[in-house]
């Protein structure tokens, strides 16, 4: 059955709703004149940022795309693709950033009525970033297809098409890089020298780097998380559809659209989850936003699996392959549940992992660091195990359907099936930062008591968010990498006939790709960490001079200057960003023209590897360490705020910002650009 028409019936519905959500947000009230101002800096200073950030990375981009233009065998359709997937990439960061800097005031402004209305426009805010990236990867992916004449030559087109999916990794590298050292440096340069030198609280309009602060949420968290999951999406679709070109005898162009296909069926999934989100007990005396949250959540789940059943009963069934492929969809449905589980256990105070870490804190700085750092490579095992039971079950699914290439695009299904959430994951994600910068506009401008407790209700919810947001990120990077990886070799071998599929890892050039696929894992993630250090110094010096030098600022009779500080750690952060980010580009391309096609491939295999555990440390030990200081806040253990064991847990905490805000998130855009520029250049490796 030809579902084609779905992806642009689906695509311009999803916009309708995006306008309406926009219209909901801001015809919503905008506080007082206090909470004006302050949400005006916010936006100001995340928009300058975002200019400066975007002129850089389009100099550089231009740059990739005159040599592309120069080394591309296939005329300009490469440099064509990656300039769209360039731009995509950046339009969808922006939306993000700027719906998110504009729901921020607005939600503030919802919870001096109420919870419902509080949560009812952080979360639409969300899920406009949520809706338009998935959107638009759809939509370009697609529309590239019909531009390279696809319907006619389905077999090329796929693979013209890679360029889109450069161009996004290229720029959600960048953005999410830049965006994670900004907004960590702004954090720990706030946190130390407010919190622990001055004893002043978090969000406290006395701290010169607040404003700062809440710019980096914005910049981090909605423009850099946008550009990733643009990223994810659009590589996850053209490496399921270049393997889906092995199944064009058995299905013909249906094995290709059918990733564009299943991911029109998610959107509309997701749009009817994001509007079951509603607070249902704001007289409660412990109400509990999250659980609506999950609620939303399950309901895409469920919709999802049914739509799942249908696309593959009538795209890529025969003789009951079908009912194979639809349990491969279901095996990535349950994957990313399990991961968003296994995050939460690891990252949520709720837990013994985090409580661990806690109670460590009595013993001073030293000893939390320890128990934080145990943590997070503890939680590597259960997500490497669940990781690899998707991959061999769907593998072997496939296989059983006794469909010719059926066992790696039985994987590529998978991915699809755990993906096909990925806008309201997003919209979750990107709801974090909007609650929490309505927390910070709520305690600048000296709301009441019962505002702020509404606030915090749901910036205690967005944490969580965020760092369930992180596992599915990573989760879906290893099952999509596996398909670029799949999709390298198939292209491999289509440009040498010599070549059977077989990387053998005893060949001395072999080993080497391999060696050097680990080593840029631990090099970028140092460069990203250190990076964060430099630009927080920088922050640091500033708040502590303006500590000495402006008289009055404890009092509270002289105001900060805000605007110096958010100057300052936006030209550090662009300028930290640019080394790591040059690194991750050069090292791949030097190791397959180099050494060639095989040794690239073990490249690829052990930076895949490398990378996704390096990731899931980073991410699960930062978390752990943020939320093990939230327990000590909340619940007052351990003598509670002020006390030795909060200001060592706060020293976690800063120690893990860059973990789980920078380099962690930055790692699994990594492994994809990798298999991305693996992709563009394999007739330079062959």
């Amino acid at each position: 059955m030809d579902l084609s028409f779905t992806i642009p019936l689906s695509g311009g519905i999803t916009v309708l709703v995006i306008l309406y959500l926009v219209w909901y947000i801001f015809k919503a009230d905008r506080g007082d004149p206090a909470m004006q101002e302050i949400a005006l800096a916010i936006k100001q200073g995340a928009m300058a940022f975002l200019k400066r950030q975007y002129t850089t990375i389009a100099i550089l981009a231009v740059i990739v795309a005159i040599i592309l233009s120069i080394m591309s065998k296939d005329g300009l359709h490469t440099p064509l693709a990656f300039i769209i997937g360039a731009l995509c990439s950046a339009l969808a960061g922006f939306i993000g950033m700027y719906v998110s800097v504009n729901a921020n005031l607005r939600t503030a402004s919802a919870a001096r009525k109420s919870l419902n209305d509080a949560l009812k426009i952080s979360f639409r805010g969300g899920a406009v970033t949520g809706l338009a990236v998935t959107a638009l990867s759809l939509l370009g992916v697609a529309g590239l297809f019909y531009i390279f004449d696809g319907f006619n030559n389905p077999r090329e087109a796929p693979l013209l098409i890679v360029g889109f999916g450069f161009g996004a990794s290229f720029v959600a590298l960048f953005a999410q890089l830049g965006g994670g050292i900004y907004t960590k440096a702004a954090d720990v340069g706030a946190d130390l020298v407010g919190k622990v030198e001055a004893g002043i609280p978090e969000d406290d309009p006395r701290n010169p780097a607040v404003v700062a602060d809440l710019v980096g949420d914005n910049v981090g968290d909605c423009a850099g998380r946008g550009a990733d999951l643009f990223e994810s999406t659009a590589a996850e679709n053209i490496g399921a559809m270049i393997l889906g070109i092995a199944l064009f005898p058995a299905f013909g162009v249906n094995g290709i659209l059918f990733p564009l296909v299943a991911r029109a069926f998610g959107l509309l999934a997701s749009i009817v989850g994001i509007f079951l989100v509603r607070n249902h007990d704001d007289e409660s005396e412990d109400p509990n936003p999250m659980a609506s949250l999950n609620i939303g959540y399950a309901v895409t789940s469920i919709l999802s699996t049914i739509a799942m059943y249908f696309v593959t009963d009538q795209m890529i069934n025969k003789n009951g392959s079908g009912l194979y492929f639809f349990g491969c969809a279901v095996i990535g449905i349950i994957t990313s549940y399990l991961f968003v589980l296994v995050t939460q256990y690891y990252t949520d105070f709720k837990y013994s992992p985090v409580r661990q870490i806690a109670r460590s804190c009595q013993t001073g700085p030293a000893t939390t660091i320890i128990t934080g750092f145990a943590v997070g490579l503890e939680s590597v095992v259960a997500p490497v195990i669940i990781i690899s039971a998707a991959l061999l079950s769907s593998h072997y699914l496939g296989v059983i359907s006794g469909i010719p290439a059926g066992g790696v695009y039985g994987t590529a299904v998978a991915t699809m099936g755990m993906l096909s959430t990925c806008a309201y994951i997003l919209a979750m994600d990107t709801f974090g930062p909007i609650t929490d910068n309505a927390g910070g506009i709520v305690e600048m401008s000296q709301q009441p008591a019962n505002v702020r407790f509404i606030t915090d209700l749901l910036d205690g919810c967005g944490n969580t968010t965020k760092a369930i947001t992180k596992g599915y990120a990573i989760g879906s990077a290893a099952l999509a990498t596996f398909l670029l990886f799949s999709a390298y070799l198939d292209e491999v071998q289509l440009l040498d006939k010599t070549f059977n599929r077989v990387v053998d890892i005893g060949k001395p050039e072999v080993f080497v790709g391999g060696f050097f696929g680990a080593m840029l894992v631990f090099l970028f993630t140092s460069t990203a960490i250190r990076a964060v250090s430099h630009a927080a110094q920088y922050v640091i010096r500033e708040v502590r001079r303006q500590f000495r030098e402006i008289k009055g600022i404890m009092e509270g009779t002289a105001k900060p200057d805000y605007a110096t500080c958010v100057d300052i750690v936006t030209r550090g952060a662009l300028k930290q960003m640019i080394l790591p980010g040059v690194i991750v580009v050069v090292v791949p391309i030097l190791v397959g023209v180099i050494l060639k096609a095989e040794a690239a491939a073990s490249f690829l295999m052990v930076s895949t590897m490398t990378g996704v555990l390096m990731a899931l440390l980073l991410n699960n030990g930062g978390g752990a360490w943020d939320n093990a200081k939230k327990c000590i806040e909340l619940s007052g253990v351990y003598e509670g705020k002020n006390s030795e064991a909060h200001k060592a847990s706060i020293v976690g905490d800063t120690v893990g910002d860059p973990f789980k805000d920078t380099a962690g998130p930055s790692l699994h855009v990594l492994i994809k650009l990798l298999s991305t520029i693996t992709l563009v250049l394999a007739s330079f490796y062959v």
